[in-house]
C-alpha cells in the first residue's frame, strides 16, 4: 500500500515526480520506506538533488497570538546531479529513520487530533526547490509509551486532544525544536483537576516522561508539586504498576489540595 502524491510539473515538457510509501504505519526509531518515481517528459531534464525528509505542523506561541508552523526535523539527500531522459523513469528508493521524538499520532487505532506529520519531497532544479505535498504518515506508540497510556485509560481518564508545540523543556533529553503534548480529562474521582498532560521524550533506550496537571500559560513549572519528571527505560518498564504509580501521585497531590 502507499501513498502518491504529485510533486512537481517542471514547466512545458517537464518531468513530473510522485513520492509512494511502502507503508505508513511506523514507530519511534522505525523506518519509513518508499520510493521516489520521477517522470521524463518531452525533453531531457537536469535535476541537481532530491532529498526527503519529515514535517510536523507546529504551534508556534508568541505574546497573546499562536501560529501554526510547518517544520521539517529529518532530512535525507537522495544523491546528486542526474539527468532525466525524455519519456524515461527513474526510480529512487529511499528509507527515512524516524527520531527517536518523533511524536505519536495514533493510539488504539484511531488518529489522534491535531496530529499531522509527514514525508516531504523536495526536488533541486535550475537551482530552485520545489517541494510537494505531504505523504502522511501514522507513528505508533513504543511499548513503554503504549503502557502509560493505557494506564490513563485504567483510572478512567480520557483523551482530549493532542498538540505539537515549539520550545524545549528543560532537564530532557529533547533534540528537536518541538515537543507533543497529550491531554487527557479526568474521571469525576478526581474532582477539582482540569486536565493532564503527558510529554515523552525517548531516545534509543529510555525515555523521559513529563506529567503536569492544571498548565498554565508559560513555561514548564519544575518546582510545582503539579509537575511530575522520571525516566522509563524502554525494554524495562513492564515491572513498574503504571495505572498505581499515577494513581499515588494523583492522590498525593489531589489531597495536599483537598481535590479528593
Amino acid at each position: 500500500m502507499g501513498f502518491k502524491r504529485l510533486l512537481a510539473s517542471m514547466g512545458a515538457g517537464g518531468a513530473s515526480v510522485e513520492t509512494e510509501l511502502t507503508e505508513v504505519n511506523v514507530v519511534p526509531g522505525g523506518i519509513v520506506q518508499g520510493e521516489v518515481r520521477i517522470q521524463g517528459g518531452s525533453v531531457a531534464q537536469q535535476i541537481e538533488g532530491l532529498n526527503v525528509g519529515l514535517q510536523a505542523r507546529v504551534e508556534v506561541e508568541s505574546g497573546d497570538q499562536e501560529t501554526k508552523q510547518d517544520i521539517e526535523f529529518t532530512k535525507l539527500n537522495l544523491g546528486g546531479a542526474f539527468e532525466v531522459q525524455a519519456g524515461a523513469v527513474h526510480v529512487v528508493p529511499f528509507g527515512l529513520e524516524i527520531p527517536w521524538e518523533t511524536p505519536i499520532t495514533m493510539f488504539g487505532g484511531q488518529q489522534l487530533r491535531g496530529m499531522n506529520i509527514g514525508v516531504t519531497t523536495e526536488l533541486e532544479i535550475a537551482r530552485a526547490l520545489d517541494s510537494g505535498d505531504l505523504d502522511p504518515i501514522n507513528v505508533h506508540p513504543l511499548p513503554a509509551q503504549e503502557a502509560i497510556l493505557n494506564a490513563f485509560g485504567q483510572l478512567g481518564f480520557g483523551f482530549r486532544s493532542a498538540d505539537m508545540e515549539r520550545g524545549h523543556i528543560r532537564g530532557t533529553r529533547q533534540r528537536l525544536p518541538f515537543y507533543q503534548e497529550i491531554e487527557f480529562v479526568p474521571p469525576t474521582q478526581y474532582r477539582g483537576l482540569h486536565q493532564v498532560e503527558l510529554t515523552f521524550v525517548a531516545d534509543d533506550r529510555e525515555m523521559d516522561v513529563i506529567l503536569e496537571m492544571d498548565k498554565k500559560p508559560g513555561l514548564f513549572s519544575e518546582g510545582s508539586d503539579s509537575y511530575r519528571a522520571f525516566k522509563v527505560g524502554l525494554h524495562d518498564y513492564q515491572g513498574t504498576d503504571w495505572a498505581a504509580y499515577l494513581n499515588q501521585w494523583l492522590a498525593q497531590v489531589g489531597g495536599q489540595r483537598n481535590w479528593l
